[in-house]
């Protein structure tokens, strides 16, 4: 195996400690698609989901272990969350206010389904992930699309430690050619979007890549 791309390895799943303790882990990553940099970690902490922060790239270093962010834990709750849960407003649209004019809350029937959120296409809680306008985030296991069809999927990234430029999309595939990851050169990644990560490579020139070590449990 080769010793694979030089520069900071951001691995979606990896552990990650502030100065003073753990805190959870690497849920997703968020780039910049244009200038094609890394901006924030989305961390979220191993004992729950929706308590996930979003971490600017410059308060954290990637080492063998994992990440570790200059921060506190206590400075690490200050960050911006990585969720929002907002009320649906579609019963105000349907009534001819605008969207975002009209709020409900959700409808609780009585009687024997009394406590029970009652169906019918009320308004209910919506949660989606934050992510900075004109950016992208990456999930591990999103697809790779070659230009003729599905690759593999998304590991992490590589990137250079000087400008947080991305320079190489980890690529975890098994299912054609054994289990390895391979290091794709951030040149030959065509686009981010919501379908996964597109390549201007054909499965036959991602095959040829050299494969980059796994680390130890992957």
């Amino acid at each position: 195996m080769s010793d694979g791309p030089r520069g900071a390895e951001f691995t979606i799943g990896a552990e990650v400690v502030c100065s003073d303790g753990a805190c959870g882990c690497v849920a997703r990553v968020i780039v910049d698609p244009v200038a094609r940099v890394l901006t924030h970690l989305v961390v979220e902490p191993r004992h729950g989901r929706g308590l996930g922060r979003l971490v600017p790239i410059d308060a954290a270093d990637a080492g063998p272990g994992g990440v570790r962010l200059r921060c506190s834990l206590a400075e690490f709750g200050t960050f911006e969350e990585a969720e929002e849960t907002r009320f649906l407003a579609d019963t105000g649209e349907a009534l001819g206010y605008g969207a975002g004019e009209v709020l409900a809350w959700p409808h609780y029937g009585l009687g024997p389904g009394m406590g029970e959120m009652a169906s019918g296409g009320m308004p209910g809680l919506y949660t989606s992930d934050r992510v900075p306008a004109g950016e992208v985030e990456i999930c591990r296991g999103d697809q790779v699309h070659a230009t003729d069809g599905d690759v593999g999927r998304v590991r992490g990234l590589v990137v250079d430690a000087a400008d947080h430029s991305v320079t190489h999309v980890l690529l975890h595939e098994g299912h054609l050619w054994g289990r390895r990851q391979i290091a794709v050169p951030i040149g030959a990644v065509k686009d981010v979007a919501a379908v996964g990560v597109r390549l201007r490579l054909s499965r036959d020139e991602v095959r040829r890549l050299p494969p980059v070590d796994l680390l130890p449990g992957d």
